[in-house]
């Protein structure tokens, strides 16, 4: 190939390259912005989430992440911010990197069952536990025993340990103080002071009531 024609082909080449750059980087007015629209915050999942997790505040840090994406891939109704999620539970499995859709997402149980079932002459009672963080995520309406171990007696030992209360229904726990969804209860939520609310009869409420002014500590076992 002569000289010439060598440097033809060159410019060429270049020009074809310089179109595409000029696609690339916009083209026309509008570009790429007017194709798939502007950059929105969606909400997605860290990792795979099974179907019928109720998600609280105390896992929505943990399983999910807000991400930008083209307007023009998100479903109509794709959630925005993680705290639309609190309460709700994916209908079917939603894997890792996956969109939440309003639509996915079953509504939370206080708007599916408000008046939750206590059982016949029970009443809802909030007792101070400890290290309750491992039943956070499965709290309402599982059941568990109260573990209480008193203080020491005057000549002194370690304090009985008994159960107070066994198999009643755990309405619901939260944490006591502070703001449930801190970094402080994510990164160590055994070591938490909780607040639970049981299904318990009057004599459990009172006998409780009783042990809990001479408990060192009140915990709950999941049943």
């Amino acid at each position: 190939m002569s000289h010439r024609a060598r440097a033809v082909s060159f410019a060429a080449a270049a020009a074809v390259c310089g179109g595409l750059a000029a696609s690339a980087a916009g083209g026309p007015p509008g570009g790429l912005s007017a194709q798939l629209g502007e950059l929105r915050s969606v909400v997605v999942a860290k990792r795979p989430l099974p179907p019928g997790r109720t998600l609280n505040r105390l896992t929505i840090r943990r399983l999910l992440e807000l991400r930008r994406v083209p307007e023009r891939f998100l479903p109509p109704d794709a959630l925005s911010d993680p705290g639309q999620a609190v309460g709700r539970s994916p209908a079917a499995a939603i894997p890792a990197g996956g969109y939440l859709v309003g639509s996915q997402l079953a509504a939370p149980k206080s708007e599916q069952d408000p008046a939750p079932r206590l059982g016949a002459g029970r009443r809802p009672v909030e007792i101070a536990v400890e290290g309750a963080g491992a039943l956070a995520e499965q709290a309402g309406g599982r059941r568990v025993d109260v573990i209480v171990t008193s203080e020491p007696g005057p000549g002194g030992g370690a304090g009985r340990t008994y159960v107070a209360v066994r198999s009643v229904g755990l309405l619901d726990l939260r944490p006591s103080g502070g703001e449930a969804g801190s970094d402080d209860l994510l990164t160590n939520p055994a070591s938490e002071a909780w607040i639970a609310t049981l299904a318990l009869t009057r004599a459990q409420a009172l006998r409780l009531i009783q042990a809990e002014c001479f408990a060192r500590s009140v915990r709950l076992i999941g049943g």
